[in-house]
């Protein structure tokens, strides 16, 4: 069974091209500069452009208490202050969908409790996404799905056990669940990705979309993802790194975001199709490859054997597999040394 998930114009999974996802998070200091991120995400190359729906209070409460604090890209501060920093308004969120729609591609967001999957559901996204951290919330997965919408779940931390509640949890949808491999730490370490988690395989009966949330440098994770099954690549976008912010260490610029949209592309192309076929690249070649040849005269009734026939380039003459049932037979007529050998030739 093929898996295909609609999600706006586009299909996912399947003979589908990979679908590419910039994550826009925390990379927008203004409406202005989010504007500018889709439509950089839009130059590069990406299908779809994603953000974070939440106010602080939705993920955490403020207190300064140790359960409560974080060490940040070097600097200890609170949960609460960090989402505060890193939340997108809410009152950007239409324009930017609206701005994303006019330029083809798709909007949509990870939701973060019941007052955001409402927001996005009136804003009639075509998808949700589930953050790592939410995956463990199997009754939060099942409102989501509820929504008849398909669901990209991240994986980060979570357990094999964790992962089927959350599968179970998302066919509510309706849809195939999309599973994304994740390595939860920012930026997260090459030798840590575990790519080899989405090679495609089946999980009960029902085949699974993968693909990759990804927080390493650079483009070498997406690619190899794509060679091992994955059909949707999500990465972090930024205008500029130096910038900063709580995102920036592990966002990709346009113009490297643009490398790896191409370096996916091609992957792609490289991958092809699993049939064995001829290729038009190949076919002048084939003239080149070996057949049987008389490689000495061969006078009229004398018997092929191993000094006056070879198996040699280039082709024309009998297919070298038949060299056994050529060997020992008599020639039907004079043949002179370079000829090709046919099936007329033979008594």
């Amino acid at each position: 069974m093929i898996s295909e998930v609609k999600i706006g114009d586009k299909w996912v999974g399947g003979s589908a091209p990979c679908f590419i996802v910039a994550e826009l998070s925390a990379n927008a200091r203004s409406l202005q500069e989010a504007k500018d991120l889709v439509m950089a995400a839009k130059e590069a190359g990406a299908d779809a452009v994603k953000c974070q729906t939440y106010k602080p209070s939705s993920l955490t409460i403020e207190s300064n208490l140790p359960p409560f604090l974080i060490t940040w890209q070097g600097v200890e501060r609170t949960l609460f202050d960090l989402y505060k920093e890193a939340a997108m308004p809410w009152d950007w969120q239409p324009d930017l969908k609206k701005y994303a729609e006019s330029l083809g591609l798709i909007w949509f967001s990870t939701p973060f409790d019941d007052l955001s999957l409402l927001f996005l559901s009136e804003l009639k996204v075509p998808c949700y996404k589930i953050a790592s951290f939410e995956c463990n919330d199997p009754p939060f997965i099942q409102r989501v799905a509820s929504k008849g919408k398909p669901v990209m779940i991240s994986t980060g931390m979570a357990t094999r056990k964790e992962i089927r509640a959350a599968i179970k949890s998302s066919r509510a949808s309706g849809w195939p669940p999309i599973i994304l491999k994740c390595t939860s730490s920012y930026p997260a370490p090459l030798e840590d990705a575990n790519l080899a988690q989405i090679s495609v395989r089946r999980i009960g009966e029902e085949t699974i979309i993968y693909g990759v949330s990804d927080h390493t440098l650079g483009s070498i994770v997406p690619v190899v993802a794509v060679c091992l099954g994955a059909k949707v690549i999500e990465k972090h976008l930024i205008l500029r790194r130096s910038d900063g912010g709580p995102d920036s260490g592990f966002s990709l610029e346009p113009s490297e975001f643009k490398e790896m949209v191409g370096a996916v592309r091609q992957a792609e192309v490289v991958m092809g199709q699993r049939a064995y076929k001829e290729v038009d690249s190949e076919l002048e070649m084939r003239s080149y490859r070996r057949s049987l040849f008389a490689v000495e005269d061969i006078e009229r009734g004398r018997e092929f054997n191993r000094r006056n026939m070879r198996s040699i380039r280039p082709a024309g003459g009998l297919d070298p597999n038949l060299y056994d049932e050529v060997l020992g037979r008599k020639a039907a007529c004079f043949i002179p040394r370079g000829t090709p050998l046919t099936w007329e030739m033979l008594k």
